[in-house]
């Protein structure tokens, strides 16, 4: 088999096994967070996850509530949300239904609707 034709077959072989946002994007993304004045701890959904500036890889299928907290400093709220990339889904289709799927079930066809997040923290007042 010419070497053309074996890359060809394997293109194809991946395209039909999984979804083009899967292959392409991955079901994460990278967002960075900021504060000023610096080192506010970040909290997602919750949970402390260190101080800023910092980055973190956060799954693109799930919403998100940041919260931005530092002594003397009034708690600062952010909302990270998703959608669904028209995109993703028309190349799907075009390349088979077993691509929907894949994409549909890991999440991959969500994008972040925000990569950096950064708060102006506002002092307390006494």
């Amino acid at each position: 088999m010419k070497k053309s034709s074996t890359i060809f077959l394997l293109f194809s072989l991946i395209l039909l096994t999984s979804g083009c946002a899967t292959i392409f994007k991955g079901t994460s993304e990278e967002v960075n967070f900021n504060t000023d004045p610096q080192r506010a701890e970040v909290w997602i959904n919750g949970v402390n996850m260190g101080e800023t500036p910092v980055s973190f890889k956060l799954e693109s299928k799930k919403t998100y509530t940041i919260e931005f907290k530092k002594p003397g400093y009034k708690t600062s709220v952010y909302k990270i949300s998703n959608h669904v990339g028209a995109g993703w889904v028309i190349l799907d289709v075009l390349a088979g239904v077993f691509g929907v799927v894949i994409d549909a079930v890991t999440g991959a066809w969500y994008k972040l609707d925000q990569t950096n997040v950064n708060a102006i923290l506002e002092k307390q007042q006494p």
